[in-house]
C-alpha cells in the first residue's frame, strides 16, 4: 500500500537566515521587474525577522504592516523604504541594462573599414601631452 504524498507550499521566510541571503532575494525579486514580485518577496522578508519587530522599528502597527504587504495592496514608497530600513537594508540607483529590442532585424551594414594602427596611437598620445 503507497501512503497519498504530504506536501507543504513553500515559504521563502523560512530560508531567509542573514541580511546578505535577504539582499539577494529582494534584489532578484527587484530584477524581476515585477512589483507584486518584489512586494511578496518584501513581506516574505519580513515575516523571516518577525512582523512585530518590523512594526517597532518602523513606527507602524504589526497590523498595518500586514496590510500594506499584502498581495494587491499599493504600499507608499516611505513605508517600503521603512521596512527596508529595519531589514538593514539600503536602496541603491544604478544604470538600466541595454535591452535587446525584440523589433524587426536590424540591417545588415557593410563592416567599416579598419583604421590604421598608427593613427589611433598617435591620436591617443595626442590628446596625453598637454598644450605647450
Amino acid at each position: 500500500m503507497t501512503l497519498p504524498l504530504r506536501t507543504r507550499p513553500f515559504d521563502p521566510a523560512n530560508y531567509l537566515r542573514s541580511e546578505e541571503a535577504i539582499a539577494v532575494f529582494l534584489a532578484d525579486a527587484l530584477e524581476s521587474g515585477s512589483d507584486a514580485v518584489f512586494q511578496s518577496a518584501l513581506q516574505a522578508a519580513a515575516r523571516a525577522r518577525g512582523m512585530a519587530d518590523i512594526a517597532a522599528a518602523t513606527g507602524l502597527g504589526r497590523e498595518s504592516l500586514y496590510k500594506a504587504l499584502a498581495p494587491g495592496a499599493q504600499p507608499r514608497f516611505a513605508t517600503v523604504r521603512k521596512v527596508m530600513g529595519a531589514l538593514g537594508l539600503t536602496m541603491t540607483v544604478a544604470p538600466a541594462k541595454a535591452r535587446a529590442k525584440k523589433a524587426a532585424p536590424a540591417r545588415v551594414r557593410p563592416a567599416a573599414a579598419p583604421r590604421p594602427v598608427a593613427k589611433v596611437v598617435a591620436r591617443r598620445s595626442a590628446r596625453a601631452k598637454p598644450p605647450a
